[in-house]
């Protein structure tokens, strides 16, 4: 195996491991049925057309302002990354996202994981960017009633309502656990308090039942893991 071989599976084989292991004993998440659904999503412009066809149907809210939408295409709305990409192609050093999606496979199915998929206001989506999430002291609203502050001074910082908090933590747990990407103390901290303090409700576990069928896989933290 040459040197350009091995340096690629090395970044591949974490996040083949983590599909293929099984969750629990007695549940195999590597079945032909299950590859062939991980296949099936092979890069974000596939995910996105499944997000809005599968997994959101008949419309749902906004993830950071609980902003209510309709099936089908809605104007201001489009899909947020929880785990940024901007993370992402740092970890792999695959280039821009642009150049990563061109000569990282391990890229493309790291960005069309539907775990890490949310509906989200666009403005809010831009805002949020690649900034880690915390806690902003005070309470200034500068998107109407959305509870979403953000913190432009260093550090830079986004706090999303209370009600999605858990869901974001398990979301950014589930990434750098599949992929093996790299997760601060601090920004560890905060998301276990949050994975405590906001436990799946029903909604995140339907979501999680929904993408396991479409995808193949479960997030494992929304069935009771521990990071």
């Amino acid at each position: 195996m040459n040197n350009q071989i091995k340096s690629s599976w090395s970044r591949i084989k974490p996040a083949f491991i983590a599909l293929c292991l099984p969750v629990f004993l007695g549940v195999n998440a590597c079945s032909d049925e299950t590859m062939q659904n991980v296949q099936k999503i092979k890069d974000y412009e596939t995910a996105r057309t499944i997000f809005w066809d599968e997994l959101y149907p008949d419309g749902g809210e906004t993830l950071y302002c609980a902003q209510q939408f309709d099936g089908g295409y809605n104007r201001g709305i489009n899909i947020e990354h929880v785990f940024p990409m901007g993370w992402v192609t740092h970890t792999l050093d695959c280039g821009r996202r642009k150049e990563c999606r061109l000569n990282s496979a391990l890229f493309n199915q790291i960005e069309a994981d539907l775990h890490n998929l949310y509906p989200a206001r666009t403005e809010i989506n831009k805002e949020r960017s690649s900034i880690a999430f915390g806690m902003v002291n005070g309470e200034k609203r500068n998107y109407g009633s959305c509870d979403f502050e953000i913190q432009h001074r260093r550090p830079r910082l986004v706090e999303p309502r209370e009600e999605v908090r858990g869901n974001i933590a398990r979301s950014m747990f589930y990434m750098a656990d599949t992929y093996n990407l790299t997760l601060f103390e601090k920004q560890i901290a905060i998301l276990e308090k949050w994975h405590r303090e906001d436990p799946p409700d029903q909604f995140e576990k339907d979501r999680n039942d929904k993408i396991e069928k479409i995808q193949g896989n479960r997030n494992p933290y929304i069935d009771g893991k521990i990071f």
